[in-house]
């Protein structure tokens, strides 16, 4: 009996990393903790990306543009379906990228981490230098 746990738990250490490294574990909706903001991670090739899907502004006025952008001609992009987060790889727990984008305040950032925790939530992290980094912590919705 002794035996057969011990090959069943090493089975399941063989199949987890196969499956948390192809980023399944971190796909779906986040609540991004403010302004009632979501943002889908979904597939893009072969790393993940994410979009803006919901907010509260949103729901008032599904027309809202992206005014922070310091960019003038990216200012006119809807925020719904935004694309915030590009090119992430990695995993299981860990997955590097960027941009990331935040059009609440127009701040970009070059490179990204997003860090799944042990309690399910899910640290982004944007950083312009190696010192000069923002994390937000957002939660699982679906």
């Amino acid at each position: 009996m002794r035996a057969a746990m011990v090959m069943f738990a090493l089975l399941l250490s063989a199949i987890a990393p196969a499956t948390a490294a192809d980023g399944s574990r971190i796909l779906g909706v986040w609540a991004t903790g403010s302004e009632g903001g979501r943002v889908e991670i979904y597939r893009c090739g072969e790393a993940l990306c994410g979009k803006i899907v919901d907010a509260t502004r949103l729901r008032a006025n599904p027309d809202l543009r992206d005014v922070r952008n310091p960019d003038r001609s990216l200012r006119d992009r809807k925020l719904k379906g935004l694309v915030v987060l590009r090119g992430f790889t990695g995993g299981p727990a860990e997955w590097k990228g960027g941009p990331v984008y935040d059009p609440e305040s127009g701040d970009g950032a070059a490179n990204g981490y997003l860090t799944l925790r042990r309690d399910g939530k899910l640290e982004v992290k944007g950083c312009v230098a190696a010192i000069f980094c923002r994390t937000k912590v957002w939660t699982r919705v679906r």
